[in-house]
């Protein structure tokens, strides 16, 4: 089996271009003939790699860096007919895609050594018009935050300074009028933002979403219909208190495998976040691609819940065990079992 390292040299304070040679020692003992490629200025470098090392027949691709490359690996494979395994190196400031499969996210050859435990998930990823997410896709002023804090703060202070930005944001976030057209309904009138999540982990919070599934075929939908600033504030504090948000009348939190977004006012521009990064403006439609890219996990650490795989493998496991202790006794004479 061969596997392709792409690693951003320059994230996480270099430690993933340190590390290289023992990460790579990892995957060749794990069963893997590995090799490495370090992403370039070029924006779209990481994806050009992947896709390349894909249809060059690799069997896994390990996007190391931060969220933005994860992305760009996505971005990548997920077009084509036949993808490869995927695994995940975080090195970048909230690592919000490695948070949610339990990756380690402060020691670059312990999530290397996830690969070695050979656990994995069918993971689905989001599309939006021709390109693709594996975290979030968003829209609303609120979502501006990402684009607001320069990358030099996100390396020197991470989360923090999403936060310190957010803050003073706050007194500025407008609703948009919007339509918004998801699987059971539809929500049209004034909203500060909507999310659809992949996961639990949005922002480093993984509370937002808390009964999001990996591989479920589905959304986890979150409308903020207010912009009142300390009606949001109010939504933080109960998303902080075991994410008590979902139940509040400010909020609508929803299942959905598709969504269309538009802003209904004349001359509003609604752009779209896709992963953190600008993906384009509304009018657009995302779609669930169920279960579309196998991907590394640390299972051990996951909840049952998160993955219906568990559910059914757990299931499956029960019913093979009942099967085993069966004895004629306990069938009738058409090879039935009696009741």
């Amino acid at each position: 089996m061969r596997a392709r390292v792409i690693y951003n040299p320059t994230s996480g304070k270099e430690l993933l271009k340190k590390n290289l040679p023992d990460i790579l020692t990892i995957l060749e003992r794990a069963g893997y003939e590995a090799s490495a490629f370090a992403t370039t200025p070029d924006p779209k470098s990481a994806e050009h790699e992947a896709k390349r090392a894909a249809l060059a027949g690799f069997d896994l691709i390990v996007a190391a860096g931060g969220d933005g490359t994860i992305n760009q690996v996505v971005n990548g494979i997920a077009p084509l007919e036949k993808r490869p395994k995927m695994a995940v190196i975080p090195g970048g400031t909230t690592n919000d895609y490695a948070r949610a499969l339990k990756i380690p996210r402060d020691d670059v050859l312990a999530a290397a050594r996830i690969i070695a435990k050979n656990q994995t998930v069918k993971m689905d990823i989001g599309q939006a018009g021709t390109q693709y997410f594996i975290n979030i896709g968003a829209g609303g002023y609120l979502t501006e935050l990402t684009y607001e804090v320069p990358s030099h703060l996100k390396s020197i202070f991470g989360y923090l300074a999403y936060l310190v930005k957010g803050a003073e944001m706050l007194p500025h976030v407008k609703p948009i009028d919007m339509k918004l057209i998801y699987d059971d309904g539809e929500y049209v009138g004034k909203a500060s933002m909507f999310f659809l999540g992949l996961t639990n982990s949005i922002g480093g919070f993984e509370t937002i979403a808390p009964d999001a599934r990996l591989d479920d075929g589905r959304f986890s939908l979150i409308i903020v219909k207010t912009a009142n600033l300390v009606e949001i504030l109010r939504l933080i504090v109960k998303l902080l208190n075991g994410g008590k948000h979902i139940d509040d009348p400010n909020i609508i939190y929803v299942k959905t495998s598709e969504l269309y977004a538009e802003a209904t006012e004349e001359n509003v521009q609604m752009m779209i976040n896709l992963d953190g990064e600008y993906g384009g403006d509304a009018p657009m439609t995302f779609k669930n691609l169920p279960q579309h890219i196998e991907t590394f996990v640390n299972l051990d650490q996951i909840s049952e819940e998160a993955v219906i795989g568990n559910e059914f493998k757990e299931a499956s496991s029960a019913f093979v065990r009942e099967m085993e202790h069966l004895t004629q006794e306990d069938l009738d004479g058409d090879g039935e079992i009696s009741k």
